[in-house]
């Protein structure tokens, strides 16, 4: 795993975290059209010129806001470490997937698409986004193992589970996320149940 950050490297994280948390809070706010850079650096407390060293643009740090709730390394190293030495790939996956995929981190993922829907600027981001939440599954699923499966099959695996969620947060599958009520989304096919119904499908080979 990677090693344990210093405490530059926290400030580093605090500083890149709250200037996203501020361009995410203000584009909510005021649309994305309805500020600038400078509005969102005085908003964090720092200068223009920090917000430069971090993001180069505010479609980037409001892109940035939709994962910064998503699980940290040391999240990840306890769950590997609670794996029993046998688990299978598509058994850690899906805890993986479970622990990254909390309702508030859903629900602020969907937010950022139907930004994106508004504002064309940020369509460009919202798959990397996502794609970020990937690769970070996907770096844990092969530390874990490494030696065991060929990194193709890895690759294939994680593909195809986060890939079968685009949709859903692109609003293209009528499914409910966690929090919503079922009068929100008539019809929907609960989350969990979705996520369940995918991982069979996977077991037995579709």
């Amino acid at each position: 795993m990677h090693p344990r950050q210093t405490l530059r490297d926290k400030k580093k994280e605090a500083t890149s975290t709250a200037l996203a948390e501020a361009a995410y809070e203000l584009a909510l706010e005021r649309g994305l059209d309805g500020f600038v850079v400078d509005d969102v650096a005085e908003r964090a407390g720092v200068s223009r010129r920090t917000f430069a060293n971090y993001f180069s643009c505010k479609e980037e740090a409001v892109a940035t806001a939709a994962v910064t709730v998503n699980s940290g390394q040391e999240e990840y190293e306890e769950l590997v470490a609670s794996l029993p030495p046998d688990a299978v790939p598509l058994d850690i996956l899906h805890r993986l997937l479970r622990m990254q995929l909390t309702a508030g981190f859903l629900q602020r993922l969907r937010r950022f698409v139907a930004l994106s829907k508004r504002y064309p600027a940020l369509e460009p981001y919202t798959l990397s986004v996502f794609r970020r939440v990937q690769l970070a599954a996907q770096e844990v699923l092969e530390q874990f193992v490494r030696g065991r499966y060929p990194a193709w099959y890895v690759q294939l695996l994680v593909g195809a589970v986060y890939g079968a969620c685009v949709p859903i947060l692109e609003g293209n599958l009528n499914v409910r996320m966690p929090g919503e009520s079922e009068s929100d989304s008539p019809g929907a096919l609960p989350f969990d149940q979705f996520l369940e119904t995918t991982f069979a499908y996977l077991r037995n080979g579709f």
